[in-house]
Parts: C-alpha cells; structure tokens; sequence
C-alpha cells in the first residue's frame, strides 16, 4: 500500500472513529482547537505548507494512538506539540532543507538573462494566513516570516527544533531536552550555535516590515497591484527600495535592485499590456501578499499564475517572492481562474 493511501486509510478510519463517545475521541475533539498553532509550528520546521499539514495530521492520528499513555503532567497543547516535533524530526532525516533562490549562494541576475525552472529542488513555500481568527497571526507574525523561516532553513533539524520551542514557544531548557531526548546542556549547546547561524543568514533586528494591516502596507499594496496591472514597469520600479530583491521558484535565479527587477518584468513576464494581468489582495506569512492571474490568451479567462508575499518598510518595498506553485491557490482558498 502507497504512502499516501495509507494516510487516507488512517485519516479515514479516525473520521469513523470520531463518532464515537470514547476518552480518546473526546480529547481528539477538544484538541482539534490546537491545529492551526501546530500547522505554523510544522511549517517552521519543514517549510512547506504541504508537509506541514500531512505531519499534523500524523500528530494528531499519534496523539490519539498514544491517548491512554498520556498521564496529565503537562497539558495537552503542550503533549501534542512534543508529539508534533518528534514527528518532524523523523520526517526530516535525509531530507534536502528548502531555500529560496536567493539562499542557494549565487549571485544575483540581470533581467534580460536566461531563466531555468528547477522543480527537483524542495523549495520553500508561503503559508495562509488564518483570516478566521487574526489574532492567531498577530501574535506569531515574526515567527512566520518568510525571511525567518528561509533562515531557519539553515539550521540542522534539532537546532530547528531547539530555537523555536526556546524562542517561539519560550519553552525551558529542561523541558525542550525532555521532548527532544536531550540533556539540558545539549539543548542549550544546540541553541547557541542555531542563534550564531540565524545571526549569520536570518532577518536583523534592523529589518523593519509593516504589518499587513497597516495603512502604509495597504497603500503601498494597492500601488504595486495597479502598476502591475496597468502594465506600467516605470511606475512599479518606482516601489521598490534601492536594494530590493525579487526571486520567484522554481527559477533558481534572483534579481537585486529596482532597475534588474524592471527588466525582468519587460523581458520575462508573459504580460503585454494592460488588462492581461489581475490580482486579488491577500496576506501570507503575516506579511502583504497579492495572488497573480494571468491572461490566458485562447480561453480569454486569467488564471492562477504566482502568489507575490511582500517584504514592505517605510522606505518601500524590499523583498517580493513570487511563488509559481499554482496548486497553492487552493491552500489559499483562491480561485484557479476569474
């Protein structure tokens, strides 16, 4: 039996299950409320959105396996995200880490340069902000941050794990080396060289994004939607900061600066004018994001093309990571065509 018809089998039986008055399928219920917590914390972890939901999904068929060994020492969020950890752990052994473009070590490109898709490369996917509930993303925005999680991407599994039960969940160190098998130096040894590594790779204090929600987020947002739209290349290089990086995978290129960004735009993007290109607002990560649907040509209908997550500050937009993976629209509750 495949892989995957064997999660389907186990997700199947545990939806029957749940219909019964069990200890096991009561507490499976209530814990249900955890979900969305344990889906950032696997896509920290991993850096898929894809992986991520199959792990909680496996934590969850553990947790209520291992149901009548859980004791009450600690609380039930705090079992299931033991239980949600190990499981990544053992999903990430031998596995490739995920990167952006820009984290693969090459220099970066001039627009007008050749392109190449590379789908064997795991690379680093968006995550759907929860607009059910903002205050899930309010709280954890820093810690979801694309540039955070692309950095995280450098860091062996258990330092992984290590930093962000230390620093995201501000877990103890006594209580990570219990999850994770570990003394409590070990833990602490782990997390000294993860912070030296992040330090190295990852976002500085000094990188100041706008929320979402911000009026100059919004506005900025909007600005970048209509020049894309109206097809104006001049008007859209005018957005971004003078160092402002663009990559969009599978391409394993990147670009630096507003005038590489603008040749690309001119001489790689599918669009010809305005009209072939609309857009729908949108958040990912906790950041401004907008989905891309481009014109189809001989239906005459815009399709699902890439998912833009903006890196916006007070001086402009510094980072945009154009994502053409378009079974991620559906993740995003997003249309596939307009």
């Amino acid at each position: 039996m495949s892989v995957v018809l064997r999660k389907l089998t186990n997700v199947t039986v545990l939806a029957h299950r749940l219909d019964d008055d069990s200890p096991a399928d009561a507490f499976l219920a209530d814990a249900q409320r955890y979900r969305r917590e344990l889906l950032a914390h696997c896509y920290r972890m991993t850096g898929s959105l894809h992986d991520a939901e199959d792990l909680v999904q496996e934590t969850y068929l553990r947790a209520w396996k291992s149901y009548k060994g859980f004791q009450g020492k600690s609380s039930v969020r705090t079992w299931l995200y033991r239980i949600a950890t190990n499981t990544c752990l053992t999903s990430l052994e031998g596995r490739q880490r995920r990167p952006l473009p820009s984290g693969l070590g090459t220099p970066s490109s001039a627009g007008a340069d050749e392109i190449a898709e590379h789908h064997e490369v795991p690379w680093l996917e968006p995550l759907p902000d929860d607009s059910t509930d903002p205050s899930n993303i309010v709280g954890s925005r820093e810690s979801v941050r694309l540039a955070f999680v692309a950095a995280l991407q450098h860091l062996s599994p258990r330092q992984r794990a290590v930093l962000v039960m230390r620093e995201v969940l501000q877990w103890k160190a006594a209580e990570v080396g219990d999850a994770i098998g570990a003394s409590t130096a070990a833990v602490n040894s782990l997390l000294q060289r993860a912070r030296a590594q992040l330090d190295a790779v990852g976002p500085t204090e000094d990188d100041k994004i706008e929320p979402p929600d911000s009026a100059e987020a919004q506005d900025l947002l909007s600005r970048y939607i209509s020049a894309f739209e109206a097809y104006d290349v001049d008007r859209l290089v005018e957005l971004f900061t003078a160092e402002a990086i663009w990559e969009m995978p599978p391409f394993d290129s990147w670009y630096r600066g507003p005038q590489a960004i603008g040749d690309l735009t001119r001489h790689k993007c599918p669009a010809e004018k305005a009209g072939d290109m609309r857009f729908i607002p949108t958040t990912a990560n906790g950041q401004p994001a907008a989905a891309l649907y481009m014109l189809n040509r001989e239906t005459g209908t815009h399709e699902a093309f890439q998912i833009h997550v903006l890196d916006i500050t007070p001086d402009g937009i510094s980072h945009v990571v154009a994502f053409m993976e378009q079974s991620l629209f559906e993740k995003f509750g997003l249309p596939a065509s307009l």
